[in-house]
């Protein structure tokens, strides 16, 4: 969301989605124009100024040139303050874009082994699937762990127990299938 205001004196004021940068630019733009209004209010007040000898003259042309120059020296800090800014984001963006386009090059075979290892490992600074599992074991209660272990051990028993009474089954199915291939389609000719 972008929002523009003219504050009448011919500036424009920006306000982004509340950026640092943009604060600080915001900032810039409201100091240089308080400033620029006060040196503009400077020579509006030399017009209501009555001269009435040449050094009056000369010296009413002065502060005018005076506060010209302010101006301008003004608006250049601004303008130099806006160049570093804007190279200061240049340098930052270029950064993140170097940073980025490392973390995207292809890597090797071997580089994405050892980092699966690691990551298997846990030796990664953020840790592995191996820590987290570990962890997880370690918050849960006591009595949980047993109840899981307990639950483990009936599972393979009875799996066990299933695979011995279905054992039967399967080399009797076993046998049959051995029959059916060992019979095998014999064409029959007979001529008549």
């Amino acid at each position: 969301m972008n929002i523009f205001m003219n504050d009448g004196s011919g500036f424009m004021l920006h306000s982004g989605w509340g950026l640092k940068s943009t604060e600080e630019k915001q900032e810039r733009i409201q100091k240089t124009q308080a400033q620029v209004d006060f040196f503009e209010g400077k020579k509006a007040d030399l017009k209501n100024m009555h001269c009435d000898t040449l050094e009056e003259i000369g010296k009413k042309l002065e502060l005018f040139n005076n506060y010209n120059d302010q101006i301008d020296a003004v608006k250049r800090q601004f303008n130099y303050e806006q160049m570093m800014h804007c190279m200061d984001e240049a340098e930052e963006l270029g950064e993140k874009i170097a940073k980025a386009a490392e973390e995207l090059e292809p890597k090797t075979a071997e580089e994405r082994r050892e980092e699966l290892a690691k990551e298997a490992l846990g030796i990664e600074d953020d840790g592995g699937m191996l820590d987290e599992l570990l962890e997880d074991i370690e918050e849960m209660p006591e009595e949980v762990l047993e109840e899981t272990l307990e639950e483990m051990l009936t599972d393979n028993a009875e799996s066990e127990k299933g695979l011995e009474e279905k054992l039967p089954e399967i080399v009797e199915q076993e046998k049959l299938t051995e029959m059916y291939l060992e019979r095998q389609y014999v064409p029959i000719d007979i001529k008549a």
